[in-house]
């Protein structure tokens, strides 16, 4: 794995970022990673991660905050997997919240990432994270062809609470405490095994939901998910929609919800409401001219769905994350 090395770093820039410094390593961890400290006003505790640069990296993040903290870096390229003992925080663009004991597939374009965390609960979990030299580089040189999407494997197990063979992987590395060529062994090995099972995860999965999807009934899905992220903002007929997925309306309502977990009418709100969150983030609109640029022709109708979506009115989420 050697030769795919390069000076690409992962958890560090968006460490100092958040004005986290070095520190020495808590007894209990391995001594073959490296140990952050957040800001002494801010939190107590610390942020460990083994890293192989420009490959992937290893992190176990133990907080106990002072007061709820926002969060926020500028995200590299890269995937993820991560698991949280305890949490209670938000994710923002889109608004999620991060949830304990639960799986989350992350997948960064560079995005900028922005968070709230609340101090009434500790920060407890780890993270697997891989960068595109390993995922793109790395796997395809020894399995070409094998692992064609690893952004949609990723995202395949977000959610999960179902997954008690990469808990248990996880569970092996936050107790390993070796140094030298072991850990270098060991880490590799655990990197190597979360993506096989994410991978078999996903087929599993993958089977499952298609069933009776023909592979021309898949293309022809993404048609119409390509055509409704296109025009989300304006009007979206379903005689149109039949005609791109070149089904009748009753096998293209089963089927885009069998292929995507959702139905075409939830799929086009979840779009438009990502894009709300932005315009209220970074821009002083009304919500009554945000609506309509989402989308929405009536602000009741708009606010009662981001409501629904978000747990809060569109003017209560502003005030929260600006």
């Amino acid at each position: 794995m050697d030769e795919q090395r390069n000076t690409e770093s992962l958890p560090e820039p968006c460490l100092l970022q958040m004005e986290f410094a070095p520190c020495p390593c808590p007894p209990g961890l391995s001594p073959a990673g490296v140990c952050f400290a957040p800001p002494a006003d801010q939190a107590d505790g610390y942020y460990w991660y083994y890293e192989r640069e420009g490959l992937f990296a290893i992190s176990i993040v133990h907080l106990d905050l002072k007061r709820d903290a926002v969060m926020e870096y500028q995200q590299p390229d890269f995937v993820s997997v991560n698991h949280y003992d305890s949490i209670s925080a938000e994710e923002f663009f889109p608004f999620r919240h991060i949830s304990s004991n639960t799986i989350r597939g992350h997948v960064s374009n560079q995005e900028f990432f922005r968070g709230q965390y609340h101090a009434d609960v500790p920060v407890r979990g780890m993270e697997l994270m891989f960068m595109p030299g390993y995922y793109h580089d790395y796997l395809e040189q020894r399995y070409p062809g094998e692992f064609p999407d690893p952004k949609a494997a990723f995202l395949s197990v977000d959610g999960c609470t179902d997954f008690p063979e990469l808990i248990l992987l996880m569970r092996q590395i936050q107790a390993f405490q070796g140094t030298g060529m072991a850990a270098h062994l060991f880490y590799e090995s655990k990197a190597a095994e979360a993506v096989s099972l994410i991978i078999e995860k996903t087929k599993a999965t993958h089977a499952l939901t298609l069933g009776t999807l023909t592979a021309q009934d898949s293309i022809n899905l993404g048609n119409v998910k390509e055509y409704i992220e296109s025009r989300y903002c304006g009007d979206i007929h379903s005689e149109d929609l039949v005609r791109v997925a070149c089904m009748g309306q009753t096998k293209l309502r089963s089927s885009f919800k069998k292929r995507y977990g959702c139905t075409i009418t939830e799929y086009i709100q979840n779009k438009r409401v990502t894009q709300a969150e932005y315009l209220l983030l970074k821009t002083d609109m009304p919500v009554g001219q945000i609506a309509e640029a989402v989308g929405y022709h009536h602000a009741g109708r708009f606010a009662s769905l981001f409501r629904k979506s978000i747990g809060m009115s569109p003017e209560e989420y502003r005030k929260l994350v600006r």
